[in-house]
Parts: C-alpha cells; sequence; structure tokens
C-alpha cells in the first residue's frame, strides 16, 4: 500500500511538472497588466555547430527541400514555403524600394530571415516579419519575446502590410542606418553589411545570411525590375530639345510648329539658327539645343 501511494505522489508530481508553459504575451506598451497571453515559442540557443542553410553557396542548396533559417527565431522551411513568401510580399517589397529607396532584394531577404519565411513565431502571433524591437519611441502593441535577453518587447502589427511600412519607416528615419542610403540600390552585398554595422542585428554572420538568401533565390532581380523602370521613366521626362540635336524641315512645318514640337520659344530657335525672319524652306537643317 504504501508503495502505491509513493508511485501516484511522484506520478502527480511529474504531471505538475510539465504542465509549465512559456508564452508569448501581448501587451499594449505602458499597461500593468497583459491583455491577453498565447501559446509560446522561446528562441532556442544559437548553436554554431548547427548547419545554417543560409550561409551556404545558392548552387549547393537552392535544389534541397528544407531551409534551416536563424535570426529572431529559428525554423525549418520547405522551399516551396520560401518560394510562395516571396511570391505574396515581392509587390510590396518593390513597392517600398520604389517609395523608401531600399532595395527589394533587402527587404525580402531580411523578412524571409527574421519571419522564417511567414512561419516565426513573431510573425504568426503579432505580424512582425523583420525582428523589431519596440524601443523607447514605439507606442503600439507589443509582445514578449526570449531573443538577446529574456521577455524582450517586439512590435505587434494588425497586418503584414504595416511590418512592411514600419521596416520602411524603421530605416530611413533612423540616423544610424543614413549611410545605407549613399550605396546604390543594386548594391545587396554592401546594404547586407551596412544593416549589421549600424546595429540592426547582432549575428556576426547576419550578413552572409542576406547575402545567401539573396543570391539563392535572386532576390536581386527584384531590383533591376524597379530600376530598369525608374531607367524608363526618366527617359520618358527627356523633353525633345535634349534629344533631338537636328531638325529637318518638311512640308507644312513653321517655326511655330517646331517649336511646339521641341517645346521651345520661337524667338530661341531663331536666334539658334541665325533666322532673322519667319521664313523657312523645305530640307532646310535647324538646330535644336
Amino acid at each position: 500500500m504504501n508503495r502505491i501511494c509513493a508511485f501516484l505522489v511522484l506520478a502527480l508530481l511529474f504531471v505538475s511538472c510539465n504542465t509549465n508553459k512559456s508564452v508569448i504575451q501581448t501587451t499594449k506598451k505602458g499597461s500593468k497588466s497583459n491583455s491577453s497571453v498565447v501559446d509560446a515559442y522561446k528562441k532556442p540557443g544559437v548553436n554554431g555547430s548547427v548547419e545554417n542553410a543560409s550561409t551556404a553557396k545558392p548552387d549547393q542548396n537552392y535544389n534541397r527541400n528544407t531551409q534551416i533559417l536563424e535570426a529572431t527565431s529559428r525554423v525549418k522551411v520547405t522551399n516551396e514555403i520560401i518560394l510562395n513568401y516571396i511570391d505574396s510580399y515581392k509587390s510590396i517589397a518593390q513597392s517600398n524600394m520604389k517609395k523608401y529607396g531600399i532595395p527589394a532584394s533587402i527587404i525580402l531577404g531580411q523578412a524571409i530571415l527574421e519571419s522564417g519565411a511567414g512561419t516565426g513565431p513573431l510573425s504568426v502571433q503579432a505580424n512582425n516579419h523583420f525582428g523589431i524591437k519596440c524601443h523607447k519611441d514605439w507606442l503600439g502593441e507589443s509582445v514578449s519575446y526570449d531573443d538577446d535577453a529574456v521577455d524582450e518587447c517586439f512590435r505587434k502589427y494588425n497586418n503584414s502590410s504595416d511590418s512592411f511600412r514600419d521596416h520602411a519607416l524603421f530605416l530611413t528615419t533612423k540616423s544610424r542606418y543614413a549611410s545605407l542610403f549613399t550605396l546604390e540600390k543594386t548594391d545587396y552585398k554592401s546594404w547586407a553589411s551596412g544593416l549589421k554595422a549600424a546595429g540592426y542585428a547582432t549575428d556576426v554572420q547576419y550578413p552572409a545570411k542576406l547575402i545567401g538568401l539573396i543570391e539563392r533565390f535572386q532576390l536581386y532581380k527584384y531590383d533591376d525590375v524597379v530600376v530598369d523602370k525608374k531607367a524608363v521613366a526618366e527617359k520618358k521626362t527627356i523633353t525633345p530639345n535634349q534629344e533631338v540635336n537636328r531638325h529637318t524641315v518638311t512640308k507644312g512645318d513653321t517655326l511655330y510648329s517646331i517649336s511646339k514640337q521641341y517645346n521651345i520659344p520661337v524667338e530661341e530657335l531663331k536666334k539658334q539658327n541665325n533666322i532673322f525672319d519667319n521664313a523657312i524652306s523645305i530640307g532646310q537643317n535647324l538646330k535644336i539645343q
């Protein structure tokens, strides 16, 4: 009988010890109590011996079925998940590149790495795709999560779009990131190194992880599309008098019609061609500057 009682006591103690669960706590900054508690995910300790697929060369890992992503969280995802994630957010990344000047490849690379391609706890529970902490200027909702320290404060967003927008504002409004915007928009390697140097992440391998993702999934092509479109748009804004050096007079041409065609005053056109009256002749070559 004593043995049975002792066994029951031990069993109860074992069950009790295993019912404790870590939590991510959701709260409004400044509140005294937590408004809700959700199932938790604690960041595991970093083990240098663990293979990190994000730092491998593109041709070695592109066809692998899974990737190990480790930044704010450490998750294992399939290539299909990453490709679907890219497809979902490439447009907003390109839009932010046009509006804020941050390479789309960097935006997508950071989002994939920090959010675990949308599967990590911060992105799932808080729509936080970039691992951005609260900092003193954050007035929105927040969650507590173990990162460099226990129960650190991370920003919580209403939706993913808000997270991408806040990431852009975070980089463009913080003075420590100002040097990034002197770099070429297609130089993703310098941007990756610059983010680490400016203090975005403490992981010494952060630039290598970003560059590995960008090259493996060819994220740089989204930069090229934006840059090409911008170049085309700029070319369209060039006025005709900048593009054309000469105009050959044809039937029906007048100084007035030519001036309108090249957006140049009649008097300026006459001055450039030493014309003292309004007479021009078919076949005459006029300088347009």
